[in-house]
């Protein structure tokens, strides 16, 4: 086949156009003008500079895909047009420009974050763009929800928790620590997603993408302690006083400690099934403990 990843040069999507490569697929990658990264990807992808956030620049790199796998997004900012702007309008474009050139196949990569019931800008920016490929007519569509990635680099948001941890001789736990969480191997994470390119059992279905192991982030957090050889004594903090505290550093236009995204995740709930994903594609994830020793 051949298959187009847009935010190829991200840390998953540059995994996945070396696996796909490996597999003798020919893959696409569509990356921001100018992104150092695409150096990275070596001989595996032909390189395809473009902007989902301007439609202009992806005809070229959708002309004659099977399949797409739509990574590009904004996962941490303050502003709420920028999530607008890339998340929800950007998914737009490239579905439109899917249908437009007779995509067979696409796969959305949206956020575990979208079931939360307390939203954020983030999360409904997500819920925005599931929307927007659902509505889809001439092609086929697949959503994914991962939970919370990891591998021995970290996975964006678990490096940030991971470092978190480490920062203070005591550990600060929003709400202490309650939201359960499974997070997922990156290894786990590649299996589940290559096994969909263009595979019909998945049309039309939404899978959970999560770990094969539920913990607490005060569990996460002794975990990643027990790693290093350490241990530290942990504060509950009241997710209240967080807001407070993020709300008054925004006002004073400094970068608050907690974004609203972030204070989300640690308060909420991301410990999706996966069992559609096991029964269809025989997706067998391992659990955070055994993961963190890999």
């Amino acid at each position: 086949m051949t298959i187009l990843i847009t935010g190829a040069a991200g840390e998953i999507g540059s995994r996945m156009v070396r696996r796909f490569h490996a597999q003798g697929h020919t893959v696409r990658a569509l990356v921001l003008p100018g992104d150092p990264l695409a150096t990275h990807l070596g001989d595996a992808a032909q390189i395809h500079f473009g902007d989902v956030t301007k439609p202009e620049t992806l005809a070229e790199a959708f002309a004659g895909v099977d399949v797409v796998y739509h990574l590009a997004a904004v996962l941490l900012c303050e502003d709420a047009e920028r999530f607008r702007a890339v998340n929800v309008e950007g998914t737009r474009n490239v579905a439109a420009a899917a249908e437009a050139t007779g995509v067979r196949h696409l796969i959305h990569i949206s956020s575990a974050s979208v079931v939360y019931p307390k939203t954020t800008h983030y999360s409904r920016s997500k819920r925005q763009a599931e929307d927007i490929v659902t509505a889809c007519r001439k092609v086929r569509f697949t959503l994914v929800r991962p939970t919370l990635v990891y591998d021995r680099d970290g996975g964006l948001e678990f490096k940030l928790y991971a470092d978190f941890v480490k920062r203070y001789p005591v550990v600060p736990l929003v709400a202490g620590g309650r939201a359960r969480k499974s997070p997922v191997h990156v290894d786990d994470l590649l299996s589940g997603l290559l096994a969909m390119a263009g595979n019909p059992i998945t049309f039309g279905k939404t899978y959970n993408l999560s770990g094969g192991e539920t913990v607490t982030l005060r569990e996460l957090a002794e975990l990643m302690l027990a790693r290093q050889g350490r241990s530290k004594p942990m504060l509950t903090i009241p997710a209240s006083l967080c807001r407070v505290a993020a709300r008054a550093w925004g006002a004073l236009n400094r970068r608050p400690l907690l974004m609203e995204h972030t204070l989300a995740g640690l308060t909420q709930d991301a410990d999706l099934d996966h069992s559609a994903a096991t029964q269809d594609l025989g997706y067998q994830p391992i659990g955070v403990r055994a993961g963190i020793l890999r």
